[in-house]
């Protein structure tokens, strides 16, 4: 629906037309609610969700399990269902890629880092395998003789974030949705301390629930929960034959192989505002990474390059749950770097707590009431 259009009166609005606010749409409509509005204030899924290199690897990027270690390793087992599901609703392939993540050290430092990460993830009864350089060159003849040794993690797999936010789309549509794009929510109305309504710049939406999935752009939503943009500029190769089969890893940079012969190549992590543009610094930085992986990218050549922007809350984490001030307010924003991956698990929580008022404990630890309280427009 284009913003001109009359905006019906909902049940629930959801700011936000990422993955997360259409994952979160899609829940709820198949919990039974009918009257969903979701408000993007550009087009359906063209910002960070479209930037994003797909990885679903929790124990390749983690240090230590913590909670949200365990958040995004429950949200990562739930994708095979969550594929198929949409593959029913749909007919669009998410190319869900379970040939598994490579983790490669290239110094004692980096070797003594993996050797910890494996036996605490061992301990945890987590699947990972050591590998020796010769192992690691035998399932992946591309990777750099260079390397001192690798991690094999068989369950951190990958998504094709761009048929995904295509498959989400559609199916919000088959079930009923109201979406309207190029709309922004100026506020969020409220009366004794209960959401009556969003204002827009179409005019306003009454409703009695509000889900902020604005990602890097909730602070603009009169809330006082600080949501940076963190800039994460990726590079497109083409690769036929294709170089890898696995996502391979470094301390530094990764690579993604995609089954039409594309290999992504990221990323930078940068605070520039809500900049977009590519730079010959973030490309020459992504570039060097990539090669120290794998040599051979050096004869590959540039088919696309794009920039994103990353929701980061001030603690890094995740902001998901209701807010303790405000009735019918909740939220689900500051991905960060996990939003593809937190995608599935953020649906059915945030679904299960506007539908039952129920919070699970998983999410106790990423609540917007550990921030200041929000500001809102009271009526």
């Amino acid at each position: 629906m284009k913003p001109s259009d009359k905006v019906d009166p909902a049940d629930v609005v959801i700011i936000g037309g990422g993955v997360i606010g259409l994952t979160v749409a899609r829940a709820l409509a198949r919990r039974g609610v009918r009257d969903i509005c979701l408000l993007e204030r550009g087009s359906l899924g063209t910002e960070s969700s479209f930037a994003a290199g797909g990885m679903l690897a929790p124990q390749a990027e983690a240090d230590s399990p913590d909670d949200l270690f365990n958040l995004l390793c429950l949200s990562r087992d739930l994708y095979r269902s969550f594929a198929e599901e949409l593959k029913d609703e749909t007919g669009i392939d998410v190319e869900l890629d379970t040939t598994g993540t490579l983790y490669l050290a290239f110094s004692e430092h980096e070797q003594a880092e993996i050797e910890k990460r494996f036996e605490w993830q061992t301990y945890a009864g987590l699947p990972v395998e050591k590998l020796t350089p010769d192992d690691a060159r035998l399932l992946e003849p591309c990777v750099s003789p260079a390397l001192t040794g690798a991690l094999r993690f068989p369950l951190d797999i990958q998504v094709e974030n761009r048929r995904l936010l295509s498959a989400l789309a559609n199916s919000v549509a088959e079930l009923g949705v109201q979406t309207v794009s190029g709309v922004n929510v100026e506020t969020i109305e409220t009366k004794n301390r209960r959401v009556q309504g969003v204002q827009t710049s179409s005019g306003f939406v009454s409703c009695s629930q509000v889900v902020i999935a604005a990602g890097a752009w909730t602070g603009f939503i009169d809330s006082r929960i600080k949501v940076d943009p963190v800039r994460g500029q990726m590079i497109c190769l083409a690769a036929r034959p294709q170089l890898t089969r696995h996502v391979i890893y470094s301390p530094r940079g990764y690579i993604v192989p995609r089954q039409d012969g594309r290999l992504l190549a990221g990323s930078t992590s940068e605070y520039v505002g809500y900049a977009k543009e590519v730079t010959v610094g973030g490309v020459t930085s992504i570039l060097k990474n990539a090669l120290e992986m794998a040599p051979d990218i050096s004869k590959l050549p540039i088919a696309d390059s794009w920039a994103g922007l990353r929701p980061r809350a001030a603690d890094g984490l995740p902001v998901l749950g209701p807010c303790g001030e405000i009735d019918g307010l909740v939220f689900a924003t500051g991905h960060y770097r996990n939003g593809i991956l937190l995608a599935p698990i953020t649906g059915e929580l945030i679904a299960e707590i506007v539908v039952e008022n129920k919070v699970s404990p998983v999410i106790a630890s990423f609540s917007p009431d550990r921030f200041a309280t929000v500001s809102l427009s009271e009526s």
